[in-house]
């Protein structure tokens, strides 16, 4: 379990194909304290296994399935990456409960300064459109987020300049592909009533 509060964008060193899919390593001294190998690491919000620790660098296994589902699929060397370590059990929440089960990937459709802050706008799938509402939870790449304005099948959230800094989001550009996992609290509450809905109905 993750809060969504990233602690440092990493640099993805090396991409190396195994037979099982991808690996790749990471720069990741400030998150690599304390981990072990095994432990769950969240990039850029997709729950991933430790598999090697080589000083301040960690290596990571891709599956197909998380390269097909994910922006995990468009690593190159150089590039950043959102790092979380999971949630302690006395640890603070600060931002909401993510999982690292990334649903979908969503587009930049918009991308820019605005003041002294920035707007971030994704285009989504339709079917994923109840999940949002205004100021309610969305991780992008990882991130615990806020939702500003829902335009049918496209949200924006804001940006302040120091999540702009120290994350992935300033090498992102309009036409990217960024993970997306929605609010849990809404998947669950959307699957019990259709649960009561169709009981009713029988």
């Amino acid at each position: 379990m993750f809060t969504g509060i990233v602690e440092t964008a990493g640099k993805v060193v090396e991409l190396i194909k195994t037979q099982e899919g991808c690996r790749f390593i990471v720069e990741a001294a400030a998150v690599v304290e304390g981990v072990q190998l095994g432990d769950s690491i969240s990039n850029n919000g997709c729950c991933l296994t430790v598999v090697k620790i080589d000083g301040s660098c960690l290596s990571f296994d891709l599956l197909e399935e998380t390269q097909r589902l994910t922006n995990l699929r468009n690593l190159t060397p150089g590039c950043a990456i959102n790092l979380e370590r999971s949630l302690p059990s006395n640890g603070r929440l600060g931002g909401h409960f993510v999982t690292g089960h990334i649903d979908e990937t969503g587009t930049i459709t918009k991308w820019e300064k605005s003041g002294a802050d920035y707007v971030l706008e994704v285009q989504i799938p339709e079917k994923f459109g109840p999940y949002l509402v205004p100021k309610g939870c969305i991780a992008i790449d990882g991130i615990s987020l806020t939702v500003g304005e829902v335009m049918g099948s496209r949200f924006s959230v804001w940006i302040i300049p120091h999540t702009h800094q120290i994350t992935a989001l300033h090498e992102r550009a309009v036409g990217d592909a960024v993970n997306l996992e929605f609010d849990l609290l809404a998947k669950y509450t959307e699957k019990l009533l259709a649960s009561r809905f169709k009981d009713a109905r029988s």
